[in-house]
């Protein structure tokens, strides 16, 4: 499932794993809750599936910010 209302992951939500800010939001089958920054989201994915009952994906909030060099 994914949030398309307001954020309901903050700044202040940490990525259990390294600490950096969370963007996903996992509940487990076992209603245990798991929060993981982009990259961490990205390794663990594929073998959390099948103990997941929600995830909660806001990595699309996450963008790239290239500035031109100036001339």
């Amino acid at each position: 499932m994914t949030s398309t209302l307001a954020p309901s992951l903050t700044p202040a939500d940490r990525c259990d794993g390294c600490g950096a800010q969370a963007y996903v939001r996992v509940t487990l089958v076992n209603g245990g809750e798991l929060l993981f920054c982009g990259h961490h989201w990205g390794r663990h994915a594929e073998a959390l599936k099948p103990r997941v009952a929600e995830v909660v994906d806001e990595t699309d909030r996450l963008v790239d910010v290239v500035t031109a060099p100036e001339a």
